[in-house]
């Protein structure tokens, strides 16, 4: 028997199948490797090229590996993007996950575990945010994630499967420096291509109501994430009848991008003060999760710090460019 985890070949997915694999878990990957590279997996971890809309080749791979529960992570999520390409990614995102629900529960699949985000919030005005937490997405990369959130939920009970969401908040790090985040899309790997090419990095508004003035985030390291991963397998196998779960990943501690800079200079010997630019419209002042329903639900809790995921995903950055 084994999960079939979808786009396991990406940064996080790496890192999902690598912490499942040392959990003594066995897994195939199905990625179309848009994003995804075949080097971050394992020895030994059956990958398929394919897509999420191609319902023959799931159901072959279902059938052929067994398959008792689903980690589907494939997605496209590029918040920017979103916004000019909505049907891309309301066709990716929920028809591709509509396809592979369809697929499972027609195979008699009874677990599944659903990688969400924490953009399903948008813009929330609270200290700490919960799962409870009125969601209004910004985007339609967001929309697509609470979307895909009620799907699984919906398909859950009709179908008798025990169902799991995970919404991350802001991932950084890296587990060991081959499997670094080769993206230039979130805080930290924005900041070292900026000092990497001798400029300052941008701070988007430096007025808002926060101590130092800029925004303050709730930083998780992505090993952390892979652990959270294996917490909530583990809950699936032992429970599924009872399993309705949607739950954040995060510290619970808010850290400013102030902050972020000042760690980012400690640890790398460089010069990151930033250059205050205009704010980007929509970046809400705090965003930090409430993590006490995941450690009372699955017995997690973060293990990593803010320094630890800086001086991980900047070996990563380095051995991705030597010069």
């Amino acid at each position: 028997m084994s999960w079939l985890i979808t786009g396991g070949a990406g940064f996080i997915g790496a890192h999902v199948v690598r912490a499942m694999v040392e959990d003594g878990i066995s897994v195939v990957v199905l990625d179309d490797l848009s994003t995804g590279d075949p080097v971050r997996l394992p020895a030994g971890v059956p990958l398929v090229n394919g897509s999420t809309l191609d319902r023959a080749l799931l159901d072959r791979v279902i059938a052929e590996h067994r398959v008792e529960g689903v980690l589907h992570i494939a997605a496209k999520k590029q918040v920017g993007e979103s916004v000019a390409l909505p049907l891309h990614y309301y066709r990716e995102n929920v028809e591709g996950l509509r396809v592979v629900l369809e697929a499972a529960a027609e195979a008699g699949v009874r677990r599944f575990l659903l990688s969400s985000s924490a953009a399903v919030y948008g813009m929330p005005d609270v200290e700490t945010v919960t799962e409870s937490t009125p969601c209004a997405p910004m985007s339609p990369y967001g929309e697509t994630k609470l979307v895909g959130e009620w799907l699984v939920r919906a398909t859950g009970r009709a179908h008798g499967m025990g169902t799991v969401a995970l919404r991350y908040f802001n991932v950084a790090g890296a587990a060991t420096p081959e499997l670094g985040d080769p993206g230039v899309f979130n805080l930290v790997p924005m900041v070292f291509e900026r000092l990497a090419a001798g400029k300052a990095p941008l701070v988007f508004g430096a007025d808002y109501p926060t101590p130092d003035g800029t925004c303050i985030r709730d930083y998780i390291h992505v090993a952390d994430i892979a652990t959270a991963h294996v917490a909530a397998v583990h809950r699936l196998r032992d429970n599924p009848d009872d399993t309705e779960l949607v739950l954040n990943i995060g510290r619970g501690e808010g850290v400013s991008v102030s902050e972020m800079l000042d760690v980012i200079g400690r640890v790398t010997g460089l010069d990151a003060r930033g250059e205050v630019v205009d704010r980007r419209p929509g970046d809400p002042a705090r965003v930090v999760a409430s993590a006490e329903l995941i450690a009372k639900e699955l017995g997690w809790t973060a293990q990593y710090g803010v320094e630890e995921m800086i001086a991980s995903a900047w070996a990563g950055w380095q051995l991705r460019h030597p010069e």
